[in-house]
């Protein structure tokens, strides 16, 4: 119980609306009323320029570093995988927003970053490399949350942590489920770049 506001701050700093704000402050607009309504990082891109994009995805993998990083000062590895999770229920289901959020992928690469760098950063790396090959960030994204607890596995991760990871694929593949629909019917847009 004396480590139960650790999970509640790591919740409640998963809330923060970095991408709703960066789109709001930088734009102008409600990044719920524009696009897919997604409040993540290629939403904020596609609608409020690369500018806001970046500050959304710096905000997004942020959050997920900063609950992490602050947990481990205070609790054992199962309570800092509960953080995490908190984080991403956070991010998924804000407080702030009316518990409608993102697909998580930004704040679960920075959540297993904290956890291992080796990991997030080769997971960010696949990120790039597919969205660069494919132009798709649906793609780069199921790929890299995949990989998530694979390369865990690999790098021998207790299995707290690997609970984590696999929860971040597992549920990041269910918000993708429209992306997927898309992919198949041909119709999920590529990223582009756009001049602001």
């Amino acid at each position: 119980m004396d480590c139960l506001w650790v999970v509640i701050a790591s919740y409640l700093i998963g809330s923060v609306p970095v991408s709703y704000l960066a789109a709001r402050f930088y734009k102008g607009i409600d990044i719920r009323r524009y696009g897919s309504g997604n409040v993540g990082t290629t939403n904020v891109w596609r609608n409020a320029g690369p500018v806001a994009g970046i500050i959304a995805l710096a905000g997004d993998l942020g959050k997920g570093v900063l609950a992490v990083l602050m947990a481990r000062q205070f609790a054992p590895p199962l309570l800092v995988a509960l953080s995490g999770m908190a984080a991403l229920a956070g991010h998924s289901w804000p407080v702030f927003l009316g518990f409608k959020g993102g697909k998580l992928v930004a704040t679960g690469i920075g959540v297993i970053a904290a956890v291992s760098l080796p990991v997030g950063a080769l997971a960010a790396v696949i990120w790039l490399v597919v969205v660069g090959i494919t132009r798709y960030v649906s793609v780069g994204s199921l790929t890299a949350v995949i990989s998530i607890p694979v390369l865990m596995l690999a790098f021998h991760l207790e299995r707290p942590y690997l609970a984590v990871g696999i929860f971040i694929a597992a549920f990041a593949v269910y918000k993708h489920i429209p992306n997927l629909k898309r992919l198949v019917a041909g119709t999920e847009p590529k990223i582009k770049l756009k001049k602001y």
